[in-house]
């Protein structure tokens, strides 16, 4: 270990008789002789620099990724082209090292990135307010039904139709320890959405908000319209988690009376990274403003009557006592928002209008490209954005998707297993994806 430590052995002898002691193993003493290691740990040999550069090399190509493989993965993660600004900007020094913004007079620049990250946040949900991000969409999804339940004092949280299963794993371990319990209303087998009559015999005086996810977990654009009707009905609040890419052509969630807007941006300038980091973010209603989590930034004005930028409001458990904390998160993901913030400013409102049509068309095209193999059928009616679910009538999913890897596809994710629907795939298609990639998969997959 003092190999490793930037003192001499002097330096160690000194500091050691300054505590009375003889040796540094005495430092350990509190420590139970059967717990310490007997022998030394049966470590490599040390390598050189290029020997060690080589070896990690060939470690990383064991790993799949979407630097090996076509990618049509999908489920809350997507490989979007990410323009070589993001990388450049998010690698300057002042942003790559930023942490807290504590102190305003010295983080102007930090400040100033995330209040145009929630003002464009906004502005792509249509909501009145965003906060500086969360960790990811489930967390966030999970911090607005507790908002939702502040809000309301009720205790039931109503799931309408196929939410992203992780979301619900991650709201539920955070509402049980509430006393909140939470309803799924299963989807309609036929078509794909939530169904209307049986959310509306799930949805009672005591829910605190519906939860919808559109487009939903197979891909499908749910009817956010009929959904918040139903919500607002029996006085819960309408929770609505959105793919932001979606919203470049789809009508924004206030637009159907969403109260609370949450979603995952990794899809807006941030890598796969094999799952994560990405980030959540969450959009409220002004009303509401005041029981969001996190931090918010504000635009304000100094003694010399310029232009300037603090927190607002910092209702967390490290800036204010516990019981009146909004929630105890930690941390707001800023430089995988500073990366969503580039994105959107390069991409604009046109470009993401355009990476949006782009998706709807290539995956539309690969459906139905799938269907004529002969070897899939459709699974659902309702309308997709950029993913799909279709049946492998060739044989087991686990053997195409085993086939479609060892060709060099990531073909999709096998729905048997987690959602229960044999034999079927969910593809996503997102505008990275070429016209000779689909085609090749098509192909492949028509010969299995």
């Amino acid at each position: 270990m003092s190999n490793y430590i930037p003192n001499t052995k002097t330096d160690q002898k000194e500091m050691l008789g300054f505590m009375k002691l003889s040796a540094i193993d005495e430092l350990f003493s509190d420590i139970p002789a059967r717990l310490k290691l007997k022998n030394e740990l049966a470590l490599p040999s040390p390598m050189s620099e290029p020997e060690l550069y080589g070896h990690m090399k060939a470690l990383a190509r064991q790993n799949i990724s979407g630097d090996t493989h076509v990618c049509f993965m999908g489920g809350g993660i997507y490989d979007h082209f990410i323009p070589a600004v993001v990388g450049q900007t998010i690698g300057r020094q002042e942003f790559y090292t930023a942490y807290t913004p504590y102190q305003a007079e010295i983080s102007q620049g930090t400040l100033q990135a995330i209040f145009e990250f929630q003002t464009m946040i906004c502005r792509l949900t249509g909501m009145d307010v965003s906060n500086a991000s969360l960790y990811d969409a489930a967390t966030a999804c999970a911090e607005a039904a507790l908002m939702a339940h502040t809000v309301t004092g009720k205790t039931e949280l109503v799931f309408a139709g196929q939410v992203n299963p992780q979301y619900i794993e991650v709201c539920e371990t955070y509402l049980k320890f509430r006393g909140i319990r939470t309803i799924h209303v299963p989807f309609d087998p036929a078509i794909g959405t939530v169904s209307m009559e049986k959310l509306a015999d799930a949805v009672t005086d005591n829910c605190a908000a519906v939860a919808v996810q559109s487009p939903n977990y197979f891909g499908l654009i749910e009817d956010l319209a009929e959904t918040g009707k139903l919500a607002k009905n029996k006085g819960a609040l309408f929770i609505t988690s959105v793919d932001p890419i979606s919203l470049g052509i789809l009508e924004p969630p206030s637009s159907f009376g969403a109260d609370i807007v949450v979603g995952e941006g990794q899809g807006m300038g941030n890598p796969m990274s094999f799952g994560g980091p990405g980030f959540g973010f969450l959009a409220c209603k002004n009303e509401y403003f005041r029981k969001m989590p996190g931090r918010i930034v504000g635009e304000t004005t100094d003694v010399h009557n310029k232009r300037g930028f603090i927190l607002t409001m910092q209702a967390r458990e490290q800036h204010i006592r516990r019981e009146k904390a909004t929630s105890n998160i930690c941390t707001n993901q800023a430089l995988c928002a500073l990366a969503a913030t580039v994105y959107m400013s390069v991409m604009g409102k046109e470009g993401m209008a355009q990476v949006a049509n782009l998706c709807v068309q290539k995956s539309h095209y690969m459906y139905d490209e799938l269907i004529k193999t002969g070897k899939f059928k459709p699974v659902f009616k309702a309308p997709f954005f950029k993913e799909f679910v279709l049946k492998y009538t060739g044989g087991k999913t686990a053997a195409l998707t085993k086939a479609m890897l060892n060709a060099g596809f990531m073909a999709g994710i096998d729905l048997t297993a987690g959602i229960g629907i044999n034999n079927s795939l969910l593809i996503a298609v997102t505008e990275k994806r070429t016209m000779s990639e689909i085609d090749a998969y098509v192909k492949k997959a028509g010969a299995i």
